[in-house]
C-alpha cells in the first residue's frame, strides 16, 4: 500500500468517473494481490466465486470476469463511502436551538406590540412575527395566566396558556409553530403570518379562563 501511495500524485480534484478508473486501476494492481495478500485479497476471491456461480459453466473465467469483479468491488466501496458520509452528515448536524420566546431586556406588552408595528411597516416580517407572540405570551404574564418563567419556549408557553384558554388552544400551538419556523427555522416570514399573530394576540386578549382552569365553581 505504502508503494501504491508513493506513486500516487498530490491530491488533485478529480471527476467522478476519473475518481472511479483510478480506484479501478488501483484495486487492479499486484500490489494488493500479491505484496500483501490479506482482508482485500479474501474479498477479491469470494466476489470472483460469487460471480462464477451466476455464470454458466463453459465461459472461460478469464480476465473479463476479473474485471467485473473488481468492478463490482468499486461499488460496494461507493456504496460505502456514501453511507459513511451521510452518517457522519447527521451526526455533525446542531442540534436546533432551544426556542425560547424572550432574549434581551424585559419589555411589557405593549411595548412588543408597539415594536411589532414598527418592524411591520419596514417590512421585518420575521421582526413582526416574533414580537407579535412576544406580545401574547407577556400579556399572558401580565394577566396572571402564565408565571414569569425564563427559558420558557414557544411550545410550552401555547401549550400552558392553551390549558387556561382552551377555545384559542389550537391557535396558540399553530402560532407557537409560526413563531419556532420564523426565529429559529429558515421560513421567511410574511404579512400573512404577521396578520395571523396578530389575530392571535387579539383572541387571546379577548378569552377569559375557563372556570376548570381557574379552579373556581362551576
Amino acid at each position: 500500500m505504502d508503494a501504491v501511495l508513493a506513486a500516487v500524485p498530490a491530491p488533485v480534484d478529480l471527476g467522478r468517473d476519473d475518481a472511479q478508473d483510478l480506484l479501478v486501476r488501483e484495486l487492479s494492481a499486484s500490489v494488493y494481490t500479491e505484496a500483501r495478500p490479506g482482508l482485500l485479497q479474501r474479498a477479491l476471491t469470494w466476489l470472483r466465486d460469487r460471480v462464477l456461480e451466476l455464470l454458466p459453466d463453459d465461459l472461460d473465467a478469464g480476465p473479463a470476469v476479473d474485471a467485473l469483479v473488481v468492478a463490482a468491488l468499486v461499488v460496494l466501496v461507493l456504496v460505502a463511502l456514501r453511507v459513511g458520509a451521510q452518517v457522519v452528515r447527521r451526526r455533525r448536524a446542531p442540534e436546533p436551538a432551544a426556542a425560547e420566546v424572550f432574549t434581551g431586556a424585559r419589555r411589557s406588552a405593549e411595548d412588543h406590540r408597539a415594536r411589532a408595528e414598527e418592524l411591520a411597516r419596514e417590512g421585518d416580517w420575521p421582526g413582526a412575527v416574533a414580537e407579535r407572540f412576544r406580545a401574547v405570551v407577556r400579556g399572558a404574564e401580565e394577566r396572571v395566566l402564565l408565571d414569569e418563567r425564563p427559558g420558557r419556549t414557544a411550545s410550552e408557553a401555547a401549550a400552558e396558556l392553551g390549558a387556561a384558554l382552551p377555545p384559542v388552544a389550537a391557535d396558540l400551538r399553530a402560532g407557537a409553530r409560526v413563531f419556532d419556523d420564523v426565529v429559529y427555522g429558515s421560513a421567511p416570514g410574511s404579512a400573512e403570518d404577521d396578520a395571523r399573530l396578530r389575530r392571535l394576540d387579539d383572541a387571546v386578549r379577548a378569552s377569559r379562563p375557563s372556570a376548570a382552569s381557574t379552579g373556581a365553581p362551576t
